[in-house]
């Protein structure tokens, strides 16, 4: 995918329901911050993905949310960036911690995926329910966690209350320190669990720990337990083989 061109949040879509959060946000002094910031990377001259930051909130619609994946911020190479985490444009070489993801999806005995085909693309799971969230959505190339602090954090926080806030039945795959210090946000500090929320946390796929201690990543059983989740509650399974776009 190319790169984004101008601050134009009017050009990236988003699902109707997330509409109002996205805008109020963007209306607020801390959204009007990030506006400028960014704009001002862009006038320097800063190569910035992905095209359309929202993209998790185009194909994500609040109300079919089911599982929540939640990534740092977007690829910082040219053309792997799609606006959902962990996921990259058709073709595009596959990035160690996406190959794990992988790996973790061929080891589960309940969904022995083969990956056969796979284009790195998670696209048909964004349509399917999972939003692929990153708390940063912007990047700078070559330069990760470049927009870690420029005001990103505020929206996809609000972003978060809201699918908690909707009391139904939601499974949050928290991998790593970075979207485990999010645990907070979900769940009230007296409860270690909600009945309709479930909280799965694991090492980050990333090969510097997927395989270490305390909870390595592969073996951790997230994609099944998820489903065991959403079945038990009356809703749909995620079909994690289904990756939609090639």
């Amino acid at each position: 995918m190319a790169a984004l061109r101008a601050w134009a949040p009017n050009a990236w879509p988003v699902a109707p329901d997330w509409s109002a959060l996205v805008d109020d946000y963007l209306r607020s002094p801390a959204g009007q911050r990030l506006a400028t910031l960014l704009q001002q990377r862009l006038d320097a001259g800063a190569t910035i993905f992905p095209v359309y930051p929202f993209r998790a909130l185009e194909l994500t619609a609040l109300a079919s949310v089911k599982v929540v994946i939640l990534g740092q911020d977007p690829y910082h190479g040219a053309g792997q960036a799609q606006g959902l985490a962990f996921s990259v444009a058709p073709g595009v070489a596959l990035p160690p911690s996406l190959r794990n993801i992988l790996k973790e999806l061929a080891r589960d005995p309940e969904l022995q995926a083969s990956g056969a085909g796979f284009q790195g693309s998670l696209v048909g799971w964004a349509r399917q329910g999972v939003l692929l969230l990153n708390t940063c959505l912007t990047v700078e190339e070559g330069r990760p966690a470049s927009h870690a602090r420029i005001g990103w954090d505020g929206l996809t926080r609000a972003v978060i209350q809201a699918v908690v806030q909707r009391h139904q039945p939601v499974v949050f795959m928290l991998w790593g320190a970075h979207a485990q210090a999010y645990q907070s946000l979900i769940l009230a500090e007296d409860d270690s669990q909600s009945p309709t929320v479930l909280v799965l946390t694991a090492n980050h796929p990333s090969p510097l720990s997927a395989l270490r201690p305390p909870k390595p990543f592969i073996g951790c059983g997230h994609f099944s337990q998820a489903n065991h989740f959403l079945q038990s509650h009356g809703r749909p399974p995620i079909y994690w083989t289904d990756f939609g776009e090639k």
